[in-house]
């Protein structure tokens, strides 16, 4: 049997402003942005460039109880990690655009790691592994 981990929905407040920020300042590619008329809603799915099969669906809340989550859908702990072949090129980038980083970088056994905060407040992980985890 083999499976694998698809899409990973996000609960964002705006798909526009959420594509904006994956897109325009973490660089990850636009799979799909298409209307669904018979739910009223857009299916917008993004992933980092690479060539990892994971990717975030941003699903726009539709109601107050999931506008609640919005940026804190692990309970403040890091929610997503974000691997790269350069930690200190694209550090320097999400810096350079602006990207808040909770807790500076450091290098641990596994490799060199950093903790940002998306548009909303999600912790992220971007880590550069030692060896592949």
């Amino acid at each position: 049997m083999q499976q694998s981990l698809a899409h990973i929905a996000l609960v964002v407040r705006d798909y526009d402003d959420a594509i904006d920020f994956y897109v325009g300042t973490l660089g990850f590619d636009l799979v799909k942005d298409e209307y669904q008329p018979e739910q009223g809603k857009r299916w917008v799915v993004v992933k980092p460039k690479g060539d990892g099969n994971a990717s975030l669906l941003l699903a726009r809340a539709s109601n107050d109880h999931q506008a609640q989550y919005i940026g804190d859908q692990a309970g403040g702990r890091v929610f997503l990690f974000l691997q790269t072949d350069d930690f200190w090129r694209d550090y320097n980038d999400y810096v350079a655009k602006g990207v808040v980083f909770e807790r500076p970088p450091k290098t641990a056994d596994y490799g060199t790691v950093a903790v940002f905060k998306d548009l909303y407040g999600t912790l992220w992980d971007l880590v550069e592994f030692t060896e592949e985890t």
